[in-house]
């Protein structure tokens, strides 16, 4: 069983917890997920099974997109609607439509963050949420990420209240905390915030509509029609360059040789090679031998159905 599972998590669970579950019903231990979704968000979580366990950094590495309430007004010690109230500004409160945008045109593109003390980032080889569990506090290091994309959905021309939230559309790259973002929103409105609220709508190539829960994961496992729902390796590699090997040089990659760099890699980092359309490799300039390639994964399997 071998293959990707775009997965909608639900409330209440942790990614682990899904792969947990589904190790259960597939009946292997094969199984991984792509990037850890918070118990109270739910959304699309690809999950990478046999041979795709190989990819599922790839697509962790890929855009994610979020829609999220902003609750301008309160902040909490976890940033999000879980946590305890440490500030608060109940005061009534205007911003016209082009005050947010403005905000959100600030926060586009390559910015800085500091990860949340509740969150899984390691310092000193302890996550952080750790040491905020017992009370203490670290210096946390800073981060770049990317915002691609930020919509404010269903504008309003004013927005008024002592409370006052919005949703939005996020899309991001890798790294980025929503939780973070709502703040620094906040700080730059002058207020304090949190997220209410957060869905991820797309991780990679994946959206809702290609998703489906455990319950109808177990449904089709136990109809025998678990391979109906399966995407293949394939889709998380769109992002390389693939070539289509010929017959002489399948030997030679199904023994993961180091061979002659291809043409390719000259302006590329990697490539996939394929056999039928099938991912057989990935290869990548040699790191310490020029002119050469090397494998970074194999796909065996594959190699097997090619034949």
């Amino acid at each position: 069983m071998d293959g990707i599972l775009p997965l909608w998590k639900e409330k209440g669970m942790t990614s682990h917890d899904c792969v947990f579950k589904l190790r259960k019903i597939l009946g292997t231990k094969k199984v991984g997920h792509t990037g850890t979704l918070d118990p109270s968000v739910e959304g699309v979580l690809p999950i990478c099974i046999g041979q795709a366990t190989k990819v599922a950094e790839y697509i962790t590495n890929q855009g994610k997109e979020y829609v999220a309430v902003i609750s301008i007004g309160t902040a909490t010690e976890t940033e999000d609607a879980d946590g305890a109230i440490v500030e608060s500004d109940l005061s009534e409160k205007r911003f016209d439509c082009s005050q947010i945008e403005k905000v959100l045109k600030q926060l586009t593109g390559e910015i800085t963050q500091i990860p949340p003390m509740y969150s899984a980032v390691k310092v000193n080889g302890r996550k952080l949420y750790e040491y905020a569990r017992k009370g203490q506090t670290v210096e946390r290091p800073e981060r770049t990420v990317s915002i691609h994309e930020l919509e404010l959905l269903n504008p309003e021309e004013v927005y008024e209240g002592t409370e006052i939230t919005f949703q939005l559309r996020i899309a991001c790259g890798k790294g980025t905390y929503i939780r973070t973002l709502a703040v620094q929103i906040g700080e730059l409105l002058g207020f304090p915030a949190h997220m209410a609220s957060l869905v991820r709508t797309a991780s990679g190539t994946y959206r809702q509509p290609d998703c489906r829960t455990l319950a109808e994961v177990k449904d089709l496992k136990e109809n025998g029609m678990i391979s109906t729902i399966l995407h293949p390796l394939e889709d998380a590699l769109t992002e390389f360059p693939t070539v289509e090997i010929e017959e002489e040089m399948y030997a030679k990659i199904e023994n993961g040789q180091v061979l002659p760099e291809h043409p390719i890699l000259h302006d590329e980092e990697s490539v996939v090679f394929t056999r039928e359309s099938k991912a057989i490799a990935i290869y990548r300039r040699h790191p310490s031998k020029p002119n050469l390639m090397k494998p970074e994964k194999m796909f065996p399997l594959n190699m097997v159905r090619g034949n």
